[in-house]
């Protein structure tokens, strides 16, 4: 009985802790953008080579970012919104006909979901105000 509950109490410890670090939500890597890409849209070999490199270029200038702002999110959300739109514009241009309108098809999907509250938008409830 002791080394169930043991158990238990590790696990909810690790749980909190992940959770306390990556804010319940993961990033995806440039690896993991792409494989999902790859596998949606069907992309080339040389097609995800190109997206890896525009990915990775990405995370870096995001991780800059992030790292110059010191946790203020309300002042690198415009240059962020800038680097995705970028990045976007760049995807879009590697791929075929096809491949761009299933693209626009997912965006769509992913930006109305989001203006819905989901993908962990906490249901569209307004952040509480910073002090």
């Amino acid at each position: 009985m002791k080394k169930l509950l043991l158990i238990c109490l590790a696990v909810c410890g690790i749980s909190a802790a992940s959770f306390a670090q990556g804010g319940g939500r993961q990033r995806q890597t440039p690896e993991q953008q792409v494989a999902a890409l790859k596998t949606s849209l069907s992309l080339t070999d040389d097609q995800a080579a190109k997206a890896l490199v525009i990915y990775t270029a990405a995370a870096k200038s995001n991780d800059s970012l992030r790292t110059a702002a010191n946790g203020d999110f309300q002042s690198m959300r415009p240059a962020m919104m800038a680097i995705r739109t970028a990045t976007n514009t760049k995807i879009n241009a590697i791929l075929n006909p096809d491949q761009q309108a299933a693209w626009k098809k997912q965006q769509d999907e992913m930006r109305a979901r989001m203006q819905q509250g989901g993908m962990g938008g906490g249901g569209g409830t307004p952040p509480p105000p910073q002090r």
